[in-house]
């Protein structure tokens, strides 16, 4: 193998590809990234993979001769970044020794690299169910709900974003058991060039890990909204792909729980009140909260319109907040922590929102008022002693 190319693209295209490489690979050539050159499409393809999330990319470059071979993603990476970005890079590979030479104008580095038939291929879909996103749909579907996942690999299943297409549309869903997050869309799915196919599909559902959604997600903002991405799926392999672009993630297996029947059929005690001076409340407060326990306590009387918002944190100190709102409903005191409520509140896109419960120990739900987005949010309070 024998090229040239931009130090800046190159740096870029293993910045990106980087983040699927595994920080504790289950064997070593996992630890590299793959570098292959083609002379007769002048690009140089790079690939990360981790067994579980693949990333792959290409750039141009003026190449010589074609080949392929694997070198340690962390040192090529750090040598690459810190050279000069005025001059093209002269890189060589010998198939014998499996060193690749590496040139700019200041210097000249060599790195031991590994055979590119050791590398795991990357699974790519060829047959099963093939649609096409909207990319700005789908960033919100997991923005939206991405950070209501479980971060305890105990629970496997919850690690992850639970994605349901249905016709043109997608619910996201994700739960670590103490909360909720739900984002219905319409339209998700981009409409068929060709008259005589049907866009719409079967419905369907699939789990993918929370940590793969995370690359999706700054992958897909770096893609032209004004096309679509194409989404394949197959035997709980799914495969993103964009212009020079591919991400390929494993799904989690098991079927995710009925979350629906968590949400209480109604409600006693509805609030209404603005979204941002509730924020800005709790953030405040979360000060005081944050040094005990992150507990929190909302309290209202059925004869004010006044939302009180409190927290004692044992033997620092205690602070109280309060705030305008529309109330129905029977005087109550109902506590959470904080965290949740501020995680999910951030991501509401509405001025007003409403608070949904029972009682201090069933499930409450925030959700937005006014708005084009079905967005549900489920925070099951926190027990507390008078």
């Amino acid at each position: 193998m024998k090229l040239n190319c931009s130090q800046t693209e190159l740096n870029s295209a293993l910045q990106l590809v980087s983040r699927a490489v595994s920080n504790r690979p289950t064997h070593p050539v996992l630890a590299n990234v793959l570098l292959a050159a083609d002379e007769v499409t002048g690009k140089l393809r790079l690939t990360g993979f981790d067994l579980s999330l693949g990333i792959q990319t290409s750039i141009s470059a003026s190449i010589e001769n074609s080949g392929a071979i694997t070198l340690p993603a962390k040192l090529f990476g750090e040598i690459v970044s810190k050279l000069s970005n005025d001059s093209p890079l002269s890189l060589t590979s010998d198939d014998v020794s499996q060193q690749v030479e590496l040139t700019s104008k200041s210097g000249t580095y060599q790195v031991k690299g590994m055979l590119a038939d050791d590398f795991p291929d990357l699974p790519l879909v060829e047959n099963g169910t093939s649609i096409q996103l909207n990319p700005l749909s789908l960033s919100s579907a997991i923005k939206s709900t991405l950070f209501a996942s479980s971060t305890d690999d105990a629970k496997q299943l919850l690690t992850g974003v639970n994605l349901t297409f249905d016709d043109l549309g997608l619910e996201s869903a994700a739960t670590d058991g103490h909360r909720l997050a739900i984002l219905n869309l319409n339209n998700v799915l981009c409409q068929s060039q060709d008259k005589n196919s049907s866009t719409s599909i079967d419905k369907f559902s699939i789990t993918l890990p929370s940590k793969s959604l995370r690359e999706v997600d700054k992958f897909l903002n770096t893609c032209d909204v004004s096309k679509p991405i194409n989404f394949f799926i197959d035997k709980g392999q799914v495969v993103f792909i964009s212009v020079d672009e591919i991400i390929t993630i494993r799904a989690l297996e098991g079927s995710y729980p009925n979350y629906s029947q968590l949400l209480p059929d109604h409600f006693t005690n509805v609030l209404e009140f603005d979204r941002k001076e509730f924020i800005s409340s709790l953030e405040r407060i979360a000060v005081l909260a944050d040094q005990h326990n992150n507990v929190i306590k909302i309290s209202i009387q059925s004869s004010e319109n006044i939302m009180k918002i409190t927290t004692d944190a044992q033997d620092i100190g205690n602070g109280f907040e309060s705030l305008p709102a529309s109330f129905k409903g029977e005087s109550f005191q109902i506590a959470f922590n904080v965290r949740y409520l501020l995680d999910g509140l951030k991501v509401i896109d509405s001025n007003l929102i409403k608070l949904s419960c029972n009682a201090p120990t069933t499930p409450a739900v925030f959700s937005p008022i006014n708005s084009d987005v079905n967005f549900t949010y489920l925070v099951m309070p926190i027990q507390i002693r008078n």
